[in-house]
């Protein structure tokens, strides 16, 4: 299986990333980068509003791998006002020049309200890729009827437990690859009877069973642990492939209906 993906825009990007939300600022963000980097990881996902940002450009610049090599991803805090003057914030944070990809985090004051600014993001080369996150059906095609660089991605909270089929199909219509977040269901989908008895048939953990699912399901994934061996086990996932069978049993825990609604309670 391919290790990455191309974006509608011609780039390229890791299937699989380590996600920072939640990872305090300091030691615990920087160790947990520095270990998923050290493990073969080649995509680091986090946001202005995760307040992580300057640990996770120190792991990077610390960890010895060629920038060109790491794909980084932050979010736009939309409780602001500028895009790109936010990006510049987040570059000095980061240590770096652009950042792959810049979404916004979720569409407060509407869906197209910065997609302007993000479009700018992308013409001064403050960002390679841009596109948005927490967008339903409607949302997408809000930004699109605006013309212009369209989203390469969308992500959005997305695991067995919840299959947006609907919002997955659009996306994809349009070329907007999905990246799941939350993909473990921070952790409380992990003792789930069902998922537990494929886990112990296929021999892997719950997290490896529930992140090799998203892959076999066309998404992008990022998993999210401050624990090395975790971290290590969550990327030793292309060794193995779910049956049919197991795919549909996983399927069948779909708690939303397979929906076109990216959140089910929006805190925004």
């Amino acid at each position: 299986m391919n290790t990455v993906r191309k974006l509608a825009d011609g780039t390229e990007i890791p299937l699989i990333g380590l996600g920072v939300w939640q990872v305090g600022d300091g030691r615990e963000c920087e160790d947990a980068v520095r270990w998923a980097l050290e493990a073969g990881y080649r995509h680091i996902d986090t946001a202005q509003v995760y307040g992580n940002e300057d640990s996770v450009g120190r792991a990077i610049k610390d960890s010895g791998v060629p920038r060109e090599d790491i794909y980084i991803t932050t979010k736009f805090n939309p409780s602001r006002r500028d895009p790109a003057a936010e990006l510049e914030g987040s570059l000095k944070r980061l240590g770096v020049d652009a950042v792959d990809l810049y979404l916004v985090h979720w569409p407060a004051g509407g869906p197209t309200r910065a997609w302007a600014g993000m479009q700018q993001s992308l013409e001064r080369g403050l960002a390679r890729s841009i596109g948005v996150s927490n967008f339903n059906v409607d949302e997408i095609a809000a930004v699109l009827a605006l013309g212009g660089p369209a989203p390469v991605v969308n992500q959005i909270q997305f695991s067995p437990f919840e299959y947006r089929r609907t919002l997955q199909d659009v996306s994809e219509r349009h070329n907007i690859a999905v990246e799941a977040y939350s993909p473990l269901g921070t952790g409380r989908h992990l003792g789930d009877r069902a998922l537990a008895a494929i886990a112990e048939r296929v021999g892997r953990t719950p997290a490896q069973v529930l992140i090799r699912w998203s892959l076999q399901r066309g998404l992008i994934v990022l998993p999210k642990s401050v624990h090395q061996e975790r971290i290590v086990q969550n990327l030793d996932v292309f060794g193995f492939e779910l049956s049919d069978a197991d795919l549909a049993a996983l399927d069948a825990l779909d708690r939303t209906g397979g929906t076109g609604i990216a959140h089910e309670h929006p805190w925004w």
